[in-house]
């Protein structure tokens, strides 16, 4: 991790357990740490999620990562105050129980490939583009195993999370296709989870007692690794899955 000290990371969703946990840990690692935050989590409560002498070495930045005006305004300003971004982490993520045919449900879908596809292709974009003039960065974006595979989970459906997924697998081969293309040295790397305990899980899925779940930190131990590799070494996928788990 010595070669990001004193670089810049940004955490697409840094106001729930996963964004928080990684926040901590690459400041840790030395990192200046720009984290994202949505409208409705005021600054104040966000903090309040934080160890007090973590706080004042997050900076905090609201932007609607769904909306390209603002993605390009947010990037803009990193450019200007930290000179451009060194290392994305697209953890922005959400999860509707719903199926495809069930009608009426077209916010449900809308807002599952805003959060989930659209807001990477935004971020990753702008990073990228931010990561040329370094000609050297590290994009890792948060997948899930929902996007080899569709599970058939037993207590509802997720299947336009899944296809909100298999999408972000295609675009991380994509990416890696492109940033290639462009003779470009930045690193590309899709992060697929099991199930995490943390709060993208739909209210009446968190009481799942009897499923093994992966933890926040578990991720971001993953996320450390990825980018820990030297220069020349692209962990392109990495799956993690906690013990015994069947989807």
């Amino acid at each position: 991790m010595e070669r990001w000290r004193n670089k810049t990371a940004v955490i697409t969703e840094a106001s729930l357990g996963i964004g928080i946990a990684c926040s901590i840990d690459l400041i840790k690692e030395g990192m200046k740490v720009i984290a994202f935050f949505k409208e409705e989590d005021t600054l104040e409560k966000l903090m309040n999620k934080y160890p007090e002498e973590i706080r004042d070495k997050v900076h905090f930045i609201c932007c609607d990562i769904t909306d390209e005006q603002d993605v390009v305004r947010v990037f803009k300003l990193i450019k200007e105050h930290f000179g451009g971004v060194n290392l994305l982490i697209n953890n922005a993520g959400l999860v509707f129980p719903t199926e495809l045919t069930i009608p009426n449900n077209t916010y449900e879908i809308q807002k599952t490939l805003d959060v989930n596809v659209l807001s990477a292709m935004l971020c990753v974009r702008e990073a990228f583009h931010q990561m040329k003039d370094f000609n050297d960065g590290h994009i890792v974006v948060l997948n899930s195993v929902a996007g080899h595979k569709v599970p058939n989970f037993p207590l509802g459906s997720v299947n336009i999370y899944a296809a909100a997924m298999h999408a972000i697998t295609a675009m991380t081969e994509t990416y890696r296709q492109e940033f290639s293309e462009a003779n470009s040295n930045i690193k590309v790397t899709s992060i697929s989870c099991g199930i995490v305990n943390s709060e993208i899980m739909p209210a009446r899925f968190q009481d799942l007692v009897d499923f093994p779940m992966l933890r926040p930190e578990n991720v971001v131990s993953a996320i450390l690794y990825v980018v820990s590799t030297p220069p020349h070494v692209q962990i392109h996928e990495l799956t993690v899955k906690p013990l015994h788990e069947t989807f």
